[in-house]
């Protein structure tokens, strides 16, 4: 079965995913961002930028015919779904108005270059591009999903822009002698493409994390509190809880997944304000079961039924006051550390983000940035209460 890429974890989800070892690995790269940001070129974690694109285009060689070809994430259906050429496009129901004329302009574009691999990548732009004036500004301007993406007109960049068709952005690299067999890395080498004026193509590579102009003395001092806070709360949770905990998230999962922990920390985000808590939870909990899970069933024996299940995951949940506490505490210290890391990133950018208001334009910074340990583990790295709030509440033009 392919290793595919179309999901990354919040790293401090990365607790609530793998445990213990998730918990220590999520301090372990925000350690290793700390000192390869202060200049430490031997740290062994790598950063590329995750740019707000849609929708995501798998492109290269098949590896069994030798073949161009693009593809959406069907390519990874247990019947792969792929185009090698125009007419296949244009024949495809699944690929509907807009969707369908993106996809071809990839293909005509993207089948130009020189390929001896599969990459993955976000379409920034077909001709959906436009001159806009922001500030009184000229910019290109490019908005495939939440964020509007600005490049001054009179810089190289906005030039290579406006002349060209199309925009993509590659990070993920695929090898494998079959599709069945394709496994991902992070990263992709778009040296060997080549060139061509109608194609803007970037790696999402950060260009400048070696040196100690991305964090200050300031930063690094609040970022080690954060750190030493956060290894507290972490020592305060023990493994057997925290296997229990997920024992229990799981069974909430599979009966009444909005009733999660995921969930209501997704529920905070949409208000704006991150900051759990173990009685919150709880509530948030108990409120969803009984008006979503309980509440939506017809019968009474089905209610009961429903109910006590609520009750047993309930008392289950309050048993585990100490485990959760710290554990909320440990996410929120993570998330305010990642905060004091994603801004120190942000300092550096050569594309101007925006989002759209009723009133006109207001600056915003990239979506976030993948986090890569030197074994290939991923996690991302996203403002959530400025980004995934906006995304959230974004309405998608397609499926990406």
């Amino acid at each position: 079965m392919a290793v595919k890429n179309t999901h990354l974890e919040h790293l401090e989800d990365e607790i609530i995913n793998n445990g213990i070892d998730g918990g220590r690995a999520a301090i372990n790269f925000l350690q290793g961002l700390r000192d390869m940001m202060k200049g430490n070129s031997s740290s062994s974690v790598n950063m590329t930028v995750k740019w707000d694109g849609a929708p995501a285009i798998f492109c290269g060689k098949h590896p069994e015919t030798g073949n161009f070809f693009v593809a959406k994430k069907s390519l990874f259906n247990k019947e792969p779904k792929f185009y090698t050429s125009e007419h296949e496009i244009n024949q495809a129901s699944e690929l509907s108005g807009q969707l369908k004329e993106k996809f071809l302009t990839a293909f005509k574009y993207l089948s130009r270059l020189s390929w001896n691999t599969i990459l993955q990548g976000d379409l920034m732009y077909t001709n959906d591009k436009k001159m806009q004036k922001i500030d009184g500004k000229s910019y290109v301007t490019f908005q495939p999903n939440t964020i509007l993406y600005a490049v001054d007109i009179e810089s190289e960049l906005g030039g290579q822009i406006a002349d060209s068709k199309m925009g993509i952005v590659f990070h993920t690299t695929y090898s494998g002698s079959t599709i069945d067999t394709l496994s991902a890395s992070f990263g992709a080498n778009i040296s060997s493409l080549g060139h061509s004026k109608d194609i803007w193509i970037d790696d999402a590579t950060y260009r400048d994390v070696s040196g100690s102009s991305t964090l200050t003395a300031t930063d690094t001092l609040a970022l080690t509190q954060e750190l030493s806070e956060t290894g507290k709360a972490f020592h305060g949770i023990k493994r057997q809880d925290l296997d229990k905990f997920q024992k229990i998230q799981s069974e909430i999962t599979k009966k009444g997944i909005g009733a999660s922990y995921k969930t209501y920390v997704n529920s905070l985000i949409r208000s704006g304000a991150y900051k759990p808590t173990f009685d919150g939870y709880l509530k948030h909990f108990e409120n969803y079961w009984r008006d979503m899970v309980v509440g939506k069933v017809k019968t009474e024996k089905t209610k009961q039924i429903k109910q006590e299940i609520g009750e047993q995951l309930y008392n289950e949940l309050r048993s585990l006051k100490v485990l959760i506490t710290n554990l909320t505490k440990f996410m929120e210290h993570l998330v305010i550390a990642k905060g004091i890391i994603v801004k120190g990133l942000n300092r550096v950018k050569s594309v101007g983000h925006f989002v759209k208001t009723d009133t006109g334009f207001r600056v915003t910074n990239p979506e976030g940035y993948v986090a890569i340990d030197k074994s290939g583990r991923a996690v991302k790295l996203v403002d959530r209460l400025e980004f995934s709030q906006a995304n959230f509440n974004a309405a998608k033009n397609w499926d990406k």
